[in-house]
């Protein structure tokens, strides 16, 4: 089980690649990643994502373990920026390892409702007319509650 919090960019594909070359004896994984997304109508120059370091890291680190015991994961992999990031780019990414399909799925499903909803990041929007924090959203609150 991996969970990194960086600001440098990472290659997805060698993610994917490394995370794949490591999982013996398992029959599905299940890659999500997220991009930073422009507002509706454009004009998002940039998203800014703070975190505590360590603070993150050992929240990400309980829940990428609840994630491996509820679905019998055999590993999961999270990796999230922070800084500032331009639209389109990758923002966030998980994999999820498991014997069969849906439990690799279910662990991906349970990972991203997590991130989307408790994970300790604080985001904030850039645009020309200046700088807004982004609150959550009902929705993704909803999303958890089936866990």
């Amino acid at each position: 089980m991996t969970v990194r919090v960086q600001e440098a960019p990472f290659d997805m594909g060698a993610e994917v690649a490394a995370f794949s070359a490591a999982q013996a004896g398992m029959g599905a994984i299940v890659t999500f990643s997220g991009i930073v997304r422009d507002l509706p109508g454009g004009g998002l120059e940039a998203m800014e994502i703070e975190h505590y370091p360590g603070m993150t890291e050992s929240a990400l680190e309980k829940i990428a373990e609840e994630a491996r015991r509820r679905f019998e994961l055999g590993d999961a992999l999270v990796i999230h920026r922070h800084g500032r990031l331009a639209p389109g780019a990758l923002i966030m990414m998980v994999a999820t390892a498991a014997p069969h399909r849906a439990a690799a799925f279910a662990g991906a499903e349970f990972l991203m409702d997590y991130l989307k909803s408790r994970a300790p990041f604080w985001k904030r929007e850039i645009t020309a007319e200046g700088a807004r924090w982004v609150e959550a959203r009902e929705a993704d609150e909803e999303a958890l509650s089936r866990w």
